[in-house]
């Protein structure tokens, strides 16, 4: 029950208001990955940003499994398998942007996309996390139960030869 796996792997590209940018950001994840990007909406009006609901601001991609495990060494490596302490919080998450996205491999250049980023979130579970979750009769994750951020690093060093400090 304390064995650690990848619950999900998120890929963020986030545009703002801006159409063009997110355009070129579902082109981005698409060229990673080979799936089609969700675009992403938002919820409240906001008038000095100029955002009103219903507004496509970004794109986003989900991957749990195989393909998290397949996808992630290939992000890790754009970063030299080094991430810094403040990527990792204490409920299991991981959290880390690309600044361009010609650094992953097997990606080239697309003049149609020019240079962008994005941004990769991973959450870490464990056996038993399901209640937290589930529909019916949810409960409170113990917290012994949880995942620390010592144990995120740990798990990062041993299955993914990451190297965790703060310097660059």
């Amino acid at each position: 029950m304390r064995n650690i796996r990848i619950g999900k792997l998120t890929l963020n590209f986030g545009a703002g208001k801006d159409q063009a940018k997110l355009e070129r950001g579902v082109l981005l994840l698409k060229k990673i990955t080979g799936v089609d990007p969700v675009k992403t909406v938002t919820q409240k009006r906001i008038a000095a940003w100029g955002l009103r609901p219903g507004l496509p601001i970004g794109a986003k991609l989900t991957f749990r499994g195989k393909d998290a495990m397949e996808l992630l060494p290939r992000l890790l490596k754009a970063l030299d398998n080094h991430l810094k302490t403040k990527c990792f919080d204490n409920q299991g998450n991981v959290s880390f942007g690309v600044r361009e996205y010609i650094d992953i491999d097997g990606v080239e250049y697309d003049p149609k996309i020019g240079i962008e980023g994005l941004e990769v979130c991973v959450t870490l579970v464990r056996p038993g996390f399901r209640i937290k979750n589930r529909q019916l009769q949810k409960k409170k994750l113990p917290t012994n139960h949880r995942i620390t951020s010592k144990e995120s690093q740990d798990f990062f060093a041993k299955n993914f030869q990451t190297t965790i400090g703060d310097e660059d």
